[in-house]
């Protein structure tokens, strides 16, 4: 950017009456819970027809300033207005807002398992047959869903993004149940759509055509509103941004006044000189490899999701596992921590662990961070302290010691800057950044790891997390643990691994040392295995 940021909170003057008239989206608002002050007069403008994006370190308030302006969470204080019209906040619903234009994709998505993609499009505006009386064409299960099928088939194919409205939500990968709800906020008429970190989920690839598809909402007279922590989708797409950090609108910078660059976007979220993205760091010399390999698999399958293979991680090793979602990632991180039933041969540590149950696999040494935080990680009802001490059984003892077990919990906290860096704060009170930093740092720190299972360790996280958690992986790796990290995000898996191996079809389709997977003849390779553009590793399979 040409110029310095503005910033909201002193330098920026207010827009005049009829400017603001016209904005899709005027918020200033407050919100506390509890003690924590989640926003302390933020600030949102978003000019119609615009990609704006929003932007702040994990817990600087971007989802719950749009889940008040979609009506999700009620602000203590503060003003809102949507296309000019004054809304009251005590009132505001997800309902409400909908009725004005609004839609939201949230971050962990919402659609009900066992239904079809269209049924879950229409939930609570079920068409039915019988005129006025809706309430016995439901009792009856007289759907008339050909419409909105038909609706749906014709918004995905317009932005790009087609969808089976058929397709039953269970079967869809965490990308396509994305999609699908996208495309169902799209077809449901919302000229104002809000899209809470969508690229979390996605593999680069999937990624560029997402950007596409907002580029062409955009280009039909949509306004969309972006949260994400990658600069580069920002700089790629928005027209203007607005930065939070701790809870207050700090600056906002736009396109017309000059190409938005992602160094000032990140000085202002982080208030100072943005630490370096870890994604264009080598990684540290591995140490000596022990002579007992942190895990050995042979044959390792789990029903027709994940064919037998081969994979040996070494002791302080990193293995990045690469591969567009839903080609056999998911089965393969829930065989090894014991979650599903699987034929082959898993070895931990030297210890054979096949038949092993989760709690067991865990005492001989494994850390696993999961995919999905909300479902495997925490109990967002219960506190942080006691999320920690039940995953970590060397905290347990017959009597609880809660002062000792709140000393130990506290330095962890404060040692991961998870925020609040209080142990009787709630899981599910914690912004999702905040959610995986304490699930990386409860599992790195166990006693006695010889692996660590990383699926998506760096999901909806920001930049300096980012760091820090690459960090952690690598000092774990510097501490002899073996490190086998699972990611859709290939830059994250070039820049950590020794070793980098690709998964398609539920097979390892191919694998390069980490030096030649971060050269452009590298990436292109891998990204061949990954598209099943290279035919004949595609077919063969294989170990690594």
């Amino acid at each position: 950017m040409s110029g310095p940021a503005r910033s909201t909170t002193s330098t920026a003057s207010a827009p005049a009456a009829s400017a603001v008239a016209a904005l899709a989206i005027d918020a200033r608002v407050d919100k506390r819970f509890g003690a924590h002050v989640a926003l302390r007069a933020a600030t949102l403008q978003v000019r119609p027809g615009t990609i704006h994006a929003v932007v702040g370190e994990n817990g600087a308030g971007k989802s719950t300033l749009l889940k008040i302006v979609f009506g999700l969470v009620r602000a203590d204080g503060g003003r809102l207005a949507l296309a000019g019209a004054e809304i009251g906040l005590g009132a505001h619903r997800p309902d409400r807002a909908r009725a004005r234009g609004l839609g939201m994709v949230q971050q962990h998505g919402v659609l009900v398992p066992g239904l079809s993609v269209v049924e879950n499009a229409v939930l609570g505006r079920e068409p039915t047959r019988g005129g006025g009386w809706r309430w016995l064409g439901r009792t009856l299960g007289l759907l008339q869903l050909a419409p909105e099928a038909a609706r749906l088939r014709q918004a995905g194919d317009e932005i790009g993004l087609p969808v089976d409205p058929l397709a039953s939500t269970e079967v869809l990968g965490l990308a396509q149940r994305q999609r699908a709800e996208l495309v169902a906020t799209v077809a449901s008429g919302a000229s104002v759509v809000i899209l809470d970190e969508p690229t979390a989920v996605l593999a680069p690839s999937e990624v560029d055509g997402l950007l596409a598809a907002l580029r062409r909402l955009r280009a039909r007279g949509h306004t969309v509103v972006l949260v994400t922590h990658k600069l580069d989708e920002v700089v790629a797409v928005a027209d203007d941004v607005t930065v939070l950090r701790a809870g207050a609108t700090v600056a906002t910078f736009a396109a017309a006044d000059g190409p938005l660059e992602a160094g000032p976007i990140a000085r202002a979220m982080v208030g100072g000189v943005a630490a370096a993205p870890a994604d264009g760091e080598p990684p540290a010399a591995a140490p000596a490899r022990a002579a007992r390999p942190a895990l050995v698999l042979r044959g390792l399958s789990v029903g027709s999701a994940l064919h037998p293979l081969d994979l040996a991680v070494g002791a302080g090793e990193i293995v990045g596992v690469a591969g567009v979602d839903g080609n056999g990632q998911e089965e393969l991180v829930a065989a090894l921590a014991g979650l599903v039933r699987a034929a082959g041969r898993v070895e931990l540590g030297g210890q054979v662990m096949s038949a092993a149950s989760p709690g067991a696999r865990l005492r001989a040494g494994l850390g696993h961070i999961p995919a999905d935080r909300h479902a495997s990680g925490l109990v967002l009802t219960a506190s942080l302290l006691d999320n920690v001490v039940l995953a970590r059984p060397e905290l347990r003892r017959r009597w609880r010691d809660r002062a000792t077990e709140r000393a130990q919990v506290t330095a962890l906290l404060v040692e991961a800057d998870v925020r609040p860096a209080d142990p009787d704060a709630l899981a599910g009170a914690l912004s999702g950044g905040n959610q995986q930093k304490l699930v990386v740092a409860r599992e790195l720190g166990r006693p006695g790891l010889r692996l660590v299972l990383a699926a998506h360790p760096t999901r909806g996280v920001d930049l300096v997390a980012v760091a820090a958690i690459h960090q952690r992986l690598r000092r774990a790796a510097a501490a002899g643990a073996g490190v086998l990290l699972v990611s859709a995000d290939l830059d994250e898996v070039v820049a950590l691994a020794d070793r980098v191996v690709v998964m398609l079809r539920g097979r390892l389709v191919g694998h390069l040392p980490g030096a030649e997977a971060r050269t452009a003849a590298g990436r292109a390779r891998i990204g061949a295995w990954m598209t099943g553009a290279d035919a004949a590793a595609a077919s063969a399979g294989g170990a690594a």
